[in-house]
């Protein structure tokens, strides 16, 4: 891939051997030229798509299923997060209280979540999205189907990687539910690493 000039060929004006990308009008010098360019692009892409710094966090809880009546709900969560967003895994079970006909419900959910990327004064505050799996049951009557949830919360610094976590969250039950919109609350203690 030599370039023909009045200096000769193979040389460019400065008498210095062609790369390819001169202007010679072969097919050739453009498909090198344009795999460079896509070579280059992808790299660039590469760069600046890897995250600064990633961290993971787990969390145990306990709260409160305020639909129909309160009634005690605990479980855990373990998520990764790239700065601003983040993914995690969450189940949570809901005591079954007959008496009230308030049912049992135990959630599995994947959520997305957008977050402040660095705590404002000690709180990390973030909203968050998602879909899973549920199963409620009320005596002899159960019911598993699809849900999708969207809350949010903060999670406040205590000492080094330790931090309490606030969460609210609505969840819409797909299928035939005794309750389509139940709400929950929970305190918790997340763990950073």
């Amino acid at each position: 891939m030599y370039q023909v000039s009045a200096l000769g060929a193979g040389r460019s004006a400065l008498g210095v051997p062609d790369a390819g990308c001169g202007h010679s009008g072969r097919s050739a010098d453009i498909s090198f030229c344009m795999r460079l360019c896509r070579s280059f692009l992808l790299l660039l892409a590469v760069l600046l798509l890897v995250p600064a710094r990633a961290a993971a966090d787990a969390t145990l809880f306990i709260g409160s299923t305020t639909t129909p009546e309160n009634r005690l709900n605990r479980g855990f969560s373990i998520g990764a997060g790239l700065v601003i967003v983040g993914f995690e895994f969450e189940y949570a079970n809901s005591s079954e209280e007959p008496d009230d006909l308030a049912p049992g419900l135990k959630t599995y959910m994947f959520n997305g979540l957008l977050q402040t990327p660095i705590p404002i004064a000690g709180m990390q505050f973030y909203g968050t999205a998602g879909a899973g799996v549920y199963h409620e049951t009320l005596l002899d009557v159960s019911e598993t189907n699809v849900g999708i949830n969207i809350g949010g919360g903060v999670k406040v610094s205590l000492v080094g990687p330790l931090r309490l976590r606030f969460d609210y969250r609505v969840f819409t039950l797909q299928g035939d539910p005794r309750h389509e919109k139940p709400q929950r609350f929970y305190a918790g203690v997340n763990l950073k690493f």
